[in-house]
C-alpha cells in the first residue's frame, strides 16, 4: 500500500508541474512573488526613511542617488513604494480573509439548509452588492473616521457576497451527488458532510476566487487611500501618492508613473495567477475559452 504522506507528494508535484508549464500562471507566479518579495522586504530594509522629511531633497528626478526620485518632501519615492507595498497587501489579504471566512460558511450552510434560508441568503447578498466598497466605505468613514482598519472593513463587507455566492453554486452542484447520497446514508449530518465532502471539493474554486478578489482588494485600497480613506500620512500608501502627484504631473510625472506602475504590475500579477490556476484546476473552462 503506498503511505499517504508519498501519495500528498505525488499530488503536489503533479500539480506544479502543471502550474508551472502554464505560461500565464507562471508569469503570474513571479510577479506576484516579486511584489510579495518588496513588501517583505520593507519590514527590514527600505533605501531612506519614509517619514522623514528632507525638503533640501524635494522633487528630485530619478538618479543614481533616488532610482524613482523624491517627492515634494523630499521623501525617497522607491522606499515610499515598497511601504505602500505591504499597507496594499496586508489591507487586500485581511480583506479577503474576511470575505471568505463569513462568505464560505455562509454560503455552504445556504446549500445544506436550502428553502427559506437559502432565499433570504440571496436577499442579503442583493442588498450588500447595492452597496459598493467605495460607498460602505463612505459610510464607515463617516462614522469612524478614516483609516486603514475601516478599508479594511469596506472591503471585507463586499466580499461577503462574493464568497457565499462561489460556495453557495459549488455547495449546490455536489449535493445530489453519489457521494454526497451515500454519506448522508451512511448516518452523517449536513455539518459533518459539509467539512468533509463539500468543503474539499469547492476548495479549488474558493482559490481561484480568493485570488481575483485579492487582485480587486489591491485596486480597492488604492482607490479608497486616493480619496482620503484608506492608511492615513505619514504611512505611504500607493493611492494616496497618486492623489499628491495628481497636481505635479507636469514638473514630475514619475511620481504619478511608479505608483501606477506597482498598482497594475500588482493586479496583473494576481490575475495572471488566477486564470493559470483556473486552467490548471479545472481544464474544461480552458477549453471552453
Amino acid at each position: 500500500m503506498t503511505d499517504s504522506t508519498d501519495f500528498r507528494s505525488e499530488t503536489f508535484g503533479s500539480f506544479a508541474a502543471k502550474a508551472f508549464a502554464n505560461r500565464s500562471f507562471l508569469a503570474g507566479f513571479v510577479i506576484t512573488v516579486l511584489i510579495a518579495a518588496m513588501a517583505l522586504l520593507s519590514f527590514l530594509w527600505t533605501p531612506y526613511d519614509v517619514t522623514r522629511l528632507i525638503v533640501a531633497d524635494r522633487m528630485q528626478a530619478p538618479s543614481a542617488v533616488h532610482l524613482f526620485g523624491t517627492d515634494h518632501f523630499g521623501r525617497d519615492v522607491l522606499s515610499m513604494i515598497m511601504v505602500g507595498a505591504r499597507n496594499s497587501i496586508a489591507v487586500a489579504l485581511v480583506a479577503v480573509g474576511i470575505g471568505m471566512g463569513i462568505g464560505v460558511p455562509l454560503g455552504c450552510w445556504a446549500a445544506a439548509r436550502g428553502g427559506l434560508a437559502d432565499e433570504i441568503l440571496m436577499r442579503f447578498n442583493d442588498l450588500v452588492f447595492a452597496f459598493p466598497a467605495l460607498l460602505s466605505a463612505i459610510m464607515i468613514t463617516a462614522i469612524f473616521g478614516p483609516g486603514a482598519v475601516n478599508a479594511i472593513i469596506a472591503i471585507g463587507i463586499f466580499n461577503i457576497p462574493v464568497f457565499a455566492r462561489v460556495a453557495r453554486a459549488g455547495a449546490l452542484s455536489l449535493w445530489p451527488r453519489e457521494f454526497i447520497l451515500a454519506a448522508r446514508a451512511a448516518g452523517k449530518g449536513k455539518a459533518l458532510i459539509t467539512i468533509e465532502h463539500i468543503l474539499p471539493n469547492i476548495a479549488n474554486l474558493l482559490l481561484v476566487q480568493g485570488t481575483i478578489q485579492f487582485a480587486l482588494g489591491i485596486l480597492a485600497e488604492a482607490g479608497l487611500s486616493y480619496l482620503g480613506l484608506g492608511a492615513q500620512p505619514p504611512m505611504p500608501s500607493w493611492g494616496r501618492m497618486l492623489f499628491d502627484a495628481q497636481t505635479r504631473m507636469i514638473v514630475a510625472p514619475y511620481l504619478a508613473i511608479f505608483p501606477g506602475f506597482a498598482i497594475v504590475f500588482t493586479v496583473l500579477g494576481l490575475n495572471l495567477l488566477g486564470d493559470g490556476l483556473s486552467d490548471v484546476l479545472d481544464p474544461k473552462l480552458r477549453r471552453q475559452r
